[in-house]
């Protein structure tokens, strides 16, 4: 970009750090051509927002702007005084965040939001910027639209009111911090269409923040890779995915669901350094299977490997080859044994019918994956056959005999025979007790063993999941959120069940984490002859660990097939929407 100070935006030696002193983010250096969309990736920690709020000028409690440059029109931004800066946010540079449901006011109506993000700037003649505004992100404009309430949004409107207030003012720079994260993929699809086309059309620079390197390729056109608050590479998206220069970079790519089936799935080993934890050389070379000596002396200068391809790694000439993406599919074959057969099952909430008659079979060994958007009915239907939801009526049968709704109904060795793992880990953790404790208990209470046998269990089913046995003795808030994932799979191996319902697992995870999570189920699945039902809304990671998939829509399972007769010939309208709209990287 020529003149980037006059036009665009261009980040300079960007340096925030906390108030002692520690590096949070260390010199970055970035640039948005006008009209183009930069996507911002990296795991949690590895500084992501913190640019993204730097680039209002703003730091979070405990941290400041130490030094650098942020150049927008011409003007650096963190040479504003505290008056002019809060008159540039909102009107030159704006900010979408990832919880617009936080980030929206609930006792002001939606569209007084959005009329004073204009009046606070001065907008002449607010009321029709108003409706344009929300015409732009295709919401309603009538009147008992506007003045609806946030929570009487469902959270894709919300977040399409959060984008209508961003691009109201038609700022210079729009930062849009994981603004997708939550959604459903169709919502998601439509929401990044939104903020590709407004973009597009008042020629504003973007900055897309997101862990989802498959989002991020689907609407930005370069991508800047962040890890522990250095940048590692930045290209157009194609070069980032077809070609990436850097061991991480590649790993990210790897970690993403592959909706051809042609990529195998593959996590990232280990944990991104804590701030103070960064290593003296590459920050990555302690999980890096390229890693030298010379990785460990100081850290790499990021260099042009090719025109316009900027890349900090001493050794990518050899990426390529190592991480040659490799064919892989969900493993295992066809089975034929049943395990769990339900005929006619409805449930309800009240006097609000949810499941409508719906039959399903899964067989011993195999992966089904129940697939659906929210209120789809695919986690009343995982509950109900745990025992977690009992206004239900209808057979299940477990090994040809029926089972009870309700776990007060079930007898121990039916409640041995069914684990389920929550979404949410806090949700099967005791925050009050140790992880030992929290795994241990289940099989205290279901086969009467002494603490200390329990406790033995425990850290040998945390090793089986790939955690150190050590970790028993610390506490949830303890441990990252994929440790804390696996314990919480840990606990439900330790009845050894013979059916594992996992109800979006991976939903709140970054991509690296979730592929070492749907890794570890598939390898649990072949050692142990799991047989999985697998709760998920993400159609692409739905090939790679299941091979069986029940399509859910409305309380009605629309589809059941073998995955690959799924992927290759779907036979209801609904799930070629969801094929259609699920983000993916394409490998050529």
């Amino acid at each position: 970009m020529t003149n980037a100070r006059a036009k665009g935006v261009l980040v300079k030696d960007l340096r925030v750090e906390t108030t002692n002193g520690t590096a949070i983010v260390d010199g970055l250096d970035l640039e948005i051509a006008t009209g183009r969309i930069l996507g911002l990736v990296g795991e949690s920690g590895s500084g992501k927002t913190t640019v993204g709020l730097a680039m209002l000028g703003l730091a979070r409690r405990g941290m400041r702007i130490a030094g650098g440059q942020i150049w927008l029109d011409g003007t650096n931004l963190l040479a504003l005084s505290p008056r002019d800066l809060r008159s540039w946010r909102g009107k030159r540079v704006s900010y979408v965040p990832q919880d617009p449901g936080a980030a929206l006011n609930p006792a002001m109506r939606v569209g007084r939001q959005v009329y004073e993000a204009l009046t606070v700037h001065g907008w002449d003649e607010p009321h029709d910027r108003v409706k344009e505004a929300l015409q732009e992100v295709d919401l309603p404009t009538d009147d008992a639209f506007l003045r609806r309430w946030p929570h009487q949004l469902s959270g894709g409107q919300q977040q399409r009111i959060g984008i209508a207030m961003a691009f109201a003012c038609r700022p210079t720079l729009v930062v849009l911090d994981e603004p997708t994260t939550g959604l459903d993929v169709t919502t998601q699809g439509h929401v990044l269409d939104t903020v590709h086309d407004l973009a597009e059309r008042y020629g504003c620079a973007a900055l897309y923040i997101s862990h989802d390197l498959a989002v991020v390729a689907d609407v930005a056109d370069d991508v800047a890779v962040l890890y522990a608050g250095s940048l590692v590479e930045q290209a157009t998206t194609d070069l980032i995915v077809r070609d990436p220069g850097h061991p991480y970079t590649a790993r990210l790519v790897a970690a993403v669901p592959d909706l051809e089936g042609k990529r195998e799935l593959r996590g990232i080993p280990g944990t991104a350094p804590t701030p103070s934890e960064r290593p003296h050389g590459c920050r990555f070379s302690p999980r890096c299977t390229l890693a030298t000596a010379e990785c460990e002396v100081a850290l790499p200068p990021i260099e042009e490997f090719e025109e316009g391809h900027l890349v900090r790694c001493v050794h990518t000439e050899q990426v390529t080859a190592a991480f040659k993406t490799r064919s892989g599919a969900a493993r295992g074959g066809r089975y034929s044994k049943v395990l769990l057969h339900i005929v006619g099952l409805t449930a309800r909430y009240g006097q609000v019918e949810v499941l409508h008659d719906l039959d399903l079979t899964v067989t011993e060994g195999s992966c089904t994956a129940l697939l659906g958007e929210s209120g789809s009915g695919k986690t009343t239907l995982a509950q109900t056959v745990a025992g977690l939801h009992d206004d239900a009526t209808g057979e299940i049968m477990l090994h040809g005999k029926p089972l009870p709704f309700g776990v007060a109904r079930r007898p121990p060795e039916v409640l041995r025979s069914v684990a389920y793992v929550f979404q949410n880990p806090y949700a099967s953790l005791n925050p009050r007790r140790t992880i030992g404790e929290s795994i241990a208990r289940p099989r205290r209470v279901l086969f009467g063993t002494t603490l200390d046998a329990a406790m033995d269990v425990a850290r040998q089913n945390l090793e089986r999941v790939g955690l150190s046995g050590a970790l028993a003795d610390r506490y949830p808030d303890q441990l990252s959120g994929g440790e804390r994932q696996r314990a919480a799979i840990a606990r439900a191996l330790v009845t050894e069940p013979d059916l594992l319902i996992c109800d979006e697992v991976t939903s709140a995870l970054d991509v690296s984490v979730q592929a070492t999570v749907v890794e570890l189920l598939a390898q649990l699945r072949d050692d142990m002859g799991l047989t999985l039902l697998f709760v998920t809304h993400d159609i692409a990671l739905v090939r790679n660990i299941a091979q069986e998939v029940a399509v859910l829509q409305d309380g009605h399972i629309v589809e059941h097939a073998r995955v690959e007769q799924l992927f290759a010939t779907p036979a209801h309208e609904y799930t070629r929407e969801l094929l259609d709209t699920t983000p993916t990287i394409v490998v050529r």
